[in-house]
């Protein structure tokens, strides 16, 4: 990180502030996102200020809710190729990128769906290659982001298209539990009590309390479920989304593989592709305690608890490659 301040031609001055700084990392960067250059935060500072630097703040005031934009924090920020947000972004920086950027300065994760630009193969999924452009969201700590185990990683990818929302999960693992019994359709009651994969999913951020849910096991069972918050305990619905999925198993690699393709109708009367989704992905191995809980977007509980919409990420969407 120092090479890099020292590279650069402004030379930021992070030697003093750079155990403040709250940035965990950059986010994916895709064609809808642009990287803000210090002359363009300065020019900033400029408008909204009337001079170069914010002047200090009196003991008594309040801290500000905005992000901090001090030059030192923006340039070392800009010096290490991190997007930046400020209260109001550049023209041409779209509001999404703006959200993106918040998101880790506040330390929220925001996972990115990328338009499916190709068709489907003839079980109505992604081709392998359509895979390539979707960034990976990736985990392997627990549900307090703590205790990190490489052997059982999570990476999720998220594609999108007018008709489904499309994820894959790969994930590696120490050991496979599984129900030996389901519905016919593969629907499994309380799947969560063996090896999952879990996304929680949220459409409209309006209403907190209200989520959808969608498991996977590593036999290709399931279970959907309507997630209602108001009550203590919560109420729990069958969805009946008509989820499609499948599952791959390498047990050289010590992997398994689960694919989702979940109705767009199922998730929202109407998809806009504009708008900011709230999610969070997790993974359950394990048949009795201690098992493993891993979380995207940790909940911070004292015991493990997924149910925890307030901790939730953000899902954004994007385009895809254009065909060729």
């Amino acid at each position: 990180m120092l090479g890099a301040v020292q590279r650069h031609p402004r030379n930021a001055r992070i030697h003093a502030e750079l155990h403040e700084l709250e940035l965990l990392g950059p986010p994916p960067l895709w064609p809808c996102q642009k990287v803000w250059s210090i002359d363009q935060i300065r020019h900033l500072f400029s408008s909204r200020t009337g001079r170069g630097t914010p002047r200090p703040k009196k003991r008594h005031e309040e801290a500000s809710t905005e992000p901090d934009c001090r030059p030192e924090r923006v340039q070392a920020a800009c010096a290490i190729g991190l997007p930046v947000c400020t209260g109001s972004p550049p023209p041409g920086v779209s509001s999404q990128v703006r959200l993106h950027t918040e998101l880790h300065l506040k330390n929220k994760p925001c996972a990115t769906a990328v338009n499916l630009t190709t068709t489907t193969d003839k079980e109505g999924f992604p081709a392998s290659a359509a895979w390539e452009q979707a960034p990976a969201e990736r985990f392997s700590a627990d549900w307090q982001g703590k205790n990190p185990d490489s052997r059982r990683e999570t990476q999720v990818q998220l594609l999108w298209s007018r008709e489904r929302l499309y994820l894959r999960f790969q994930c590696r693992f120490r050991e496979i539990n599984v129900f030996p019994d389901a519905a016919p359709n593969g629907r499994r009651d309380k799947l969560w009590d063996r090896d999952v994969v879990e996304v929680f999913l949220q459409s409209d951020p309006s209403k907190p309390l209200h989520y959808l849910e969608f498991e996977v096991s590593p036999n290709g069972q399931w279970i959907d479920l309507a997630i209602d918050r108001t009550n203590v305990p919560h109420d729990l619905s069958d969805l009946k989304s008509r989820l499609k999925r499948r599952v791959y198993l390498d047990e050289a690699r010590k992997m398994w593989t689960a694919e989702l393709g979940i109705p767009m109708k199922s998730l929202t009367k109407r998809f806009d592709r504009g708008a900011t989704w709230r999610v969070n992905f997790y993974r359950v191995e394990g048949k009795s305690e201690p098992r493993f809980y891993s979380a995207w977007s940790p909940t911070n509980t004292s015991v493990p608890n997924f149910h925890v919409p307030e901790a939730f990420g953000e899902l954004v969407f994007v385009p895809g490659a254009a065909r060729s």
